[in-house]
């Protein structure tokens, strides 16, 4: 029955290979809208919490080609963005295939 109302709904969690990991903060309203979308599409996804954590931090930037606000989000080492990022590209239809691609295929 879920197989059929996932497949109605659009989500296909069978195919999410990707490795997908996130940058939070735990009380982040981005970060919980992101990880919300990314769950709704079947996602697992790597979280890395860095609530006051200097050097997380400085390390997601450093990812993040100096972006320093939270959430980001790279999908098979790639930097994607952040929410709005994410969010959009879910729009145009281009996170799909994204998510649908193992680290091998990337």
């Amino acid at each position: 029955m879920f197989d059929a109302l996932n497949s109605f709904l659009g989500r296909h969690p069978e195919r999410m290979k990707a490795q997908v990991e996130i940058y939070t903060w735990q009380t982040c309203p981005f970060c919980i809208r992101a990880k919300i979308l990314l769950s709704w599409k079947g996602v697992s996804y790597t979280e890395y919490k860095i609530d006051g954590d200097g050097a997380a931090r400085m390390y997601m930037a450093e990812r993040a080609n100096g972006r320093r606000s939270v959430p980001q989000i790279f999908v098979n080492n790639q930097h994607i963005g952040g929410c709005d990022d994410l969010y959009s590209l879910d729009r145009q239809g281009q996170l799909d295939p994204l998510l649908t691609q193992d680290m091998a295929d990337a």
